[in-house]
């Protein structure tokens, strides 16, 4: 009698740890499914396969680096991470995992991870509501080792209808554009962007002909006041084709290549920071310049 008791606690035990797994699951998807749709309109990424990858990364926002870290899709240092750092085994011990100030840093930096680097290029050609062909590229293009990876992502999908979230990313804005906003002139061709992120890890678009600060901020979701400061520009500067535009402030020092540049002709302090990433006020703080002082040809500069 003794020995059934305990068999049948133990078989509640299980029903309520499995109960509070899944409302643990839901609570993670109510959480971060209106980030996971922004991060799709952004970048392309469907929210299913970005909430999908969350669940099974993170335990569903509860391993130890989503907790320690805000690490919630076990993203590695790799050569080009210049932020904070944790160390935990995994394929081997002791590795190197990338640290966040908060969670949408994290979900960012997923979309930047698959966004930019070229081995995850064929994803981006897939249909952004085809979740099957994303779980199943990701594995081919060595997102994770796990042969059962692709299953796992697919069952995590469609056990919580996550692709319903892909159409609100994709279909449901499509329309509600339609709807709402005022009809666009024929003559006025709206233009794509793709998102780049500097060695020093700062996200920039590349204008085109016929650009300004405008036009560039009706399609990046960040304001022109915010573009103008990011860039050090004021607002009569006219945008040139291939000029790099960054999107977020630059940074304090250059990527850790970079230690010295050679000032070429026609160089200015401007264009250096603008290639570097580096605001120009760290440069003349690296370098003893005063505001206003004009660069010679062949002088080095330090970076960082």
């Amino acid at each position: 009698m003794r020995a059934k008791l305990f068999g049948l606690l133990m078989l509640l035990a299980g029903f309520s740890a499995a109960g509070t797994g899944e409302s643990v699951t839901i609570t993670y998807i109510e959480k971060y499914r209106d980030v996971a749709i922004r991060e799709m309109k952004k970048f392309g990424v469907p929210a299913s396969i970005t909430l999908a990858q969350g669940i099974l990364e993170s335990g569903s926002g509860q391993s130890y680096l989503a907790t320690k870290a805000n690490n919630h899709f076990g993203i590695k240092c790799h050569l080009d991470w210049n932020g904070k750092r944790v160390y935990q085994d995994d394929d081997e011990k002791n590795e190197c995992f990338r640290a966040y100030k908060d969670p949408d840093e994290s979900f960012r930096d997923h979309s930047l991870f698959l966004k930019n680097r070229s081995r995850y290029a064929s994803l981006f050609k897939e249909d952004p509501t085809d979740y099957k062909a994303w779980a199943y590229g990701l594995k081919k293009a060595g997102y994770a080792t796990n042969r059962k990876y692709p299953a796992l992502l697919i069952d995590l999908i469609e056990r919580y209808e996550l692709h319903q979230y892909d159409l609100k990313g994709f279909k449901v804005d499509v329309e509600e554009m339609t709807e709402n906003e005022p009809e666009i002139p024929a003559s006025k061709e709206l233009k794509s962007y793709q998102v780049n992120v500097s060695k020093n890890y700062v996200e920039y678009v590349t204008a085109k002909e016929g650009d300004s600060f405008e036009s560039i901020s009706q399609q990046v979701d960040v304001s022109v006041r915010r573009l103008k400061k990011y860039n050090e520009l004021d607002e009569d500067v006219e945008l040139k084709e291939g000029q790099r535009v960054y999107l977020q402030p630059k940074r304090k020092k250059a990527y850790r290549d970079f230690e010295r540049h050679t000032v070429k002709e026609g160089e200015t302090l401007h264009s250096i920071s603008q290639r570097y990433g580096v605001k120009m006020k760290y440069l003349r703080r690296l370098n003893n310049l005063n505001e206003g002082t004009e660069l010679i040809p062949g002088e080095e500069l330090k970076l960082r």
